[in-house]
């Protein structure tokens, strides 16, 4: 695979950035980007396409439809993310029923385009250089999204270093505070570099939480200038800055680190008493990290806000519920009944909740449509022909005791079950919503 190559400058000090040439030079759509990306969500995966492996389950699904949904809106956004060229894992079965997991690998060359430009992170004594990868996300509306992928596998970097950016969720605890620095810290960096220069940074979980650290550094005032035992950092504009989802409801669930590690790996990058004050006294807590350092903090829907408010007491939670991007999950013929009967649906998912007034037999032939589409698809994915009777007797004689009786005993409210789930659930849990709460509670404080 061919490496992008730069005369990266020796001299650079450790927390510095550089530059290898003008990034415009292999994407001059950027500077319509850096004119007006106002807002950069950080997550460390985002299902940007099937075909690029940088996601692992619902929270790089849920990153994905953030980013349709904000193409769609045209937000002023940039996204950020890890190259994750290995992917999560590839699941497969062995002849003894055995889960076996195998990297899932993809080459950014394919659908990306490398920016000329690099940033160094020092990292236990040495300097991890970091390039961006550009995908650009186009709405069927036509408004585009930048999105930036870190990479680390450089020929400047040692052996181990290259490998930072591989695996999603990947390693040891020491492998995932590196992922996490370089997608924070490395990541706020790279687009300054770039040009960028956001007025919010939303943080999609707490693994992007070490780039309010970098902010917290950038607003510290000279030693000269403190006054008295008041703090040089400035972490109020930090918190002005800063957006917070969580998603975790259970405590196991939040990245911890040692700070005796997290010392060794960036020694002298923050003072240590300042970094406890927002992080926890005895581990680095990139939860608790994100909640003090934020000015919105949200969870993703009102019991999970509640649960949040629990496990960390004293803060302010919001609820805002998450959803899903409408246009990518619908089937076709789904979508076509919708063209029909709601033609602003795409852009308005809001209008879904018309489709309890939808004819009840095209909704059944839009159902039966669906289940053709499937059994086509998993005939062309594994060569086996599902029928539709036979493979699905036990099935639906499970279904039809203990589960949906009314699947066959009244199948006209069935139907109208359906219309209703459309209705009631599609047109409130979509993510065209979820960024207009975003964009008029958040973006705009």
């Amino acid at each position: 695979m061919a490496r992008a190559r730069g005369s990266l400058n020796p001299n650079c000090v450790a927390n510095a950035v550089t530059t290898t040439a003008t990034p415009q030079r292999t994407a001059p759509q950027l500077d319509a980007f850096i004119r007006r990306s106002h807002i950069a969500y950080f997550s460390m995966e985002i299902a940007v396409r099937a075909e690029m492996h940088t996601y692992a389950g619902g929270l790089g699904v849920l990153a994905g439809d953030t980013l349709r949904s904000s193409a769609d809106l045209e937000l002023p956004m940039i996204f950020v993310t890890l190259a994750s060229r290995a992917g999560y894992f590839r699941q497969e079965i062995d002849s003894l029923g055995h889960q076996v997991e195998a990297p899932d690998s993809w080459n950014p060359e394919t659908w990306c385009v490398s920016l000329d430009a690099r940033v160094a992170v020092r990292m236990d004594g040495r300097d991890v250089w970091i390039r961006p990868w550009l995908y650009v996300h186009t709405s069927p509306v036509g408004h585009s999204l930048p999105v930036l992928l870190l990479d680390s596998d450089l020929e400047q970097n040692r052996a181990e270093d290259r490998r930072l950016t591989d695996c999603l969720y990947g390693g040891d605890d020491r492998y995932r505070l590196k992922q996490e620095i370089i997608l924070g810290i490395g990541g706020a960096r790279l687009l300054r570099v770039l040009g960028f220069d956001p007025h919010t940074y939303h943080l999609n979980e707490g693994h992007s939480a070490l780039l309010t650290l970098d902010l917290l550094k950038a607003s510290q005032t000279a030693p000269s200038d403190q006054v008295g035992e008041k703090s040089r950092y400035n972490a109020n504009a930090v918190r002005d800055r800063c957006v917070f989802t969580t998603h975790t409801p259970v405590d196991a669930g939040h990245d911890r680190f040692d700070y005796d590690m997290f010392v060794q790996v960036l020694p002298a990058f923050i003072d240590l008493d300042e970094l406890k004050r927002h992080a926890g006294q005895d581990q680095l807590n990139l939860t608790r990290l994100a909640l003090n350092l934020s000015g919105y903090v949200n969870g993703v829907a009102s019991r999970h806000a509640q649960t949040t408010s629990a496990m960390f007491p004293g803060y302010r939670i919001h609820a805002v519920g998450n959803g899903v991007h409408a246009q990518t999950w619908a089937n076709p013929a789904f979508a076509a009944l919708y063209d029909a009967h709601m033609p602003r649906w795409r852009h308005e998912p809001e209008m879904l909740v018309r489709s309890l007034d939808l004819p009840t037999d095209d909704v059944w032939r839009c159902h039966q449509a669906g289940k053709s589409d499937l059994i086509r698809h998993v005939a062309a994915s594994t060569g086996v022909e599902l029928d539709p009777e036979r493979h699905a007797d036990a099935l639906y004689d499970k279904l039809e005791r203990t589960i949906l009786p009314l699947w066959y005993r009244e199948p006209e409210r069935w139907r109208i079950m359906m219309k209703e789930s459309i209705g009631r659930i599609a047109s409130e849990f979509n993510s065209h919503r979820m960024m207009r709460r975003y964009a008029a509670e958040a973006y705009l404080r």
